[in-house]
């Protein structure tokens, strides 16, 4: 009789603990919904970084959807489409963006999860904060980020033929 009392108090507390460990395991995870849409804008060209070419401005549109956990991001207008893999983090008012894959590895000169690890994986930091520091040196460029706030996007494809700069705002 002793041992059903001691097996059934062992299941309750084993209960209780998973509710627990649910209860305060936060997901910080990037909500999509902030982020996923249709942006209208301006998409502005320098022509292959050279000075004395002219900057081209035209209008624009970016689509965001989700795919998987990642974002596809394709930017078009009547002369460009391009479509890139992002990954998004949370910071504050802001969902910050990350390049993935080969490019990241062709970016920063390693895979993911190879980086310099020297940040604090327990931090109370944002999942951007944590994401600088685990995985980029200072110094590393980043090129964009979506404001929660205003509902905006801002982006910078490099693309063999020059840098393209997308600014608008959501539909």
């Amino acid at each position: 009789m002793k041992f059903n009392k001691i097996k059934n108090l062992t299941s309750v507390l084993a209960i209780i603990g998973s509710f627990l460990f649910i209860a305060c395991n936060g997901n910080d995870d990037v909500d999509y919904n902030d982020v996923v849409g249709i942006y209208k804008g301006t998409l502005t060209n320098n022509l292959g970084n050279k000075s004395e070419s002219p900057t081209v401005f035209s209008d624009a549109t970016v689509v965001v959807e989700m795919i998987g956990d990642l974002i596809e991001v394709n930017c078009f207008n009547d002369n460009f489409n391009t479509t890139i893999m992002l990954d998004v983090f949370e910071d504050g008012n802001n969902v910050m963006t990350c390049l993935t894959g080969d490019t990241f590895e062709s970016m920063y000169g390693h895979m993911l999860g190879q980086g310099n690890m020297s940040g604090n994986m327990n931090s109370n930091g944002s999942e951007w904060m944590q994401h600088l520091n685990n995985e980029h040196e200072k110094g590393d460029e980043h090129f964009g980020s979506f404001n929660t706030t205003n509902h905006s996007f801002e982006y910078k494809f490099i693309l063999e033929d020059g840098e393209y700069y997308f600014q608008g705002t959501k539909e």
